[in-house]
C-alpha cells in the first residue's frame, strides 16, 4: 500500500502514508489508541470514506486489492439465530455462490478449529472462545489473498488467546495477514514483521523481525528481549507528538 491518505474534519489520519505487506507472512501493527490502526484496516478493506480516503493497493500479482480482503474483526458478530455451520457461510450465501461448495469448505474449516461436532449449536451454546473460532473459519473460508485481523483476540482469557494464536499461526501459514493488536507479545508471536503506527499524520517505524517461525514459545528469552525493546517504541509513541490516545 503507497500513498494512503485520510483525514476526518480537516485532521489528517495519514497523508502519503506507505505499509509493505510481505506475500505469505503475517505483518503485525500496534501503537496508541486512536492513532488510526483500525481505520487503516478498514481503508484496506475500502470501507472508509472519510475526507480524500484513498490509497494505492494492489496485490503481490498486480491486482487491485478491492474485493480480495477477508476482516476479522474484535467482536465475532455472529448471527445469534443462525448455527455455527450457517455463521461460518454467511458470505457465500450474501454473495448468492452456490452454498454447497461453500458448506462443505466451512465443515472441513470448523473440525480444523476443533468444532466438527458443534456444527449445528448456535452462537449462545457456545464459549466466547468457540465463538471466535467460528468466525475464524468465517473468515478462512472466504479465501482472500489479505486477511485482515483487528483485535481478534482481545476479548478472551490468557490462556484461550494463546491457544487461538497457535491455532491462527497453523491455520494462516503461507497468507498474506495484517494483524492490528494492543498485545506486545501477541505481535511478536504471531507477526513475522512488527510496526508502531504513531504521531498524527500517522508514520511507521522500521520493522522489528522476531526469530524464528510463528507462533513462538511466550517464554523464550530472545523474544522477551524484542517484547522490552516493542514496549519502549511503544512508550515513546504514546508520548509523541500528534497522540490523541
Amino acid at each position: 500500500m503507497t500513498d494512503a491518505c485520510l483525514a476526518f474534519d480537516g485532521v489528517a489520519l495519514f497523508d502519503g502514508l506507505t505499509l509493505d505487506l510481505a506475500p505469505g507472512r503475517t505483518t503485525a501493527l500496534l501503537g496508541p489508541s486512536g492513532v488510526g490502526k483500525s481505520t487503516l484496516l478498514r481503508l484496506l478493506a475500502g470501507l472508509e470514506n472519510g475526507t480524500h480516503a484513498r490509497a494505492t493497493i494492489a496485490c503481490d500479482d498486480g491486482r487491485p486489492l478491492a474485493g480480495r480482503v477477508a476482516y476479522l474483526a474484535q467482536r465475532d458478530s455472529l448471527l445469534p439465530w443462525a448455527s455455527a455451520l450457517d455463521n461460518a457461510v454467511l458470505g457465500a450465501r450474501l454473495r448468492g455462490a452456490p452454498l454447497g461448495p461453500a458448506r462443505a469448505r466451512a465443515r472441513a474449516l470448523l473440525t480444523d478449529v476443533g468444532l466438527g461436532d458443534r456444527l449445528h449449536d448456535r452462537p449462545g451454546a457456545l464459549s466466547g472462545g468457540m465463538r471466535q473460532r467460528v468466525a475464524l473459519a468465517r473468515a478462512l473460508g472466504e479465501d482472500r489473498p489479505l486477511i485482515l485481523m483487528d483485535e481478534p483476540f482481545s476479548a478472551l482469557d490468557f490462556l484461550t488467546r494463546l491457544r487461538l494464536q497457535d491455532l491462527t499461526a497453523r491455520l494462516l501459514a503461507g497468507r498474506t495477514v495484517l494483524l492490528v493488536t494492543h498485545d506486545p507479545l501477541e505481535a511478536l508471536r504471531l507477526g513475522h514483521a512488527v510496526h508502531v503506527l504513531h504521531g498524527r499524520p500517522a508514520t511507521l517505524d522500521a520493522a522489528l523481525i522476531p526469530p524464528g517461525a510463528p507462533p513462538r514459545d511466550a517464554t523464550d528469552a530472545a523474544l522477551l528481549a524484542l517484547q522490552g525493546e516493542l514496549l519502549r517504541r511503544l512508550t515513546g509513541a504514546a508520548h509523541g507528538p500528534g497522540d490523541t490516545a
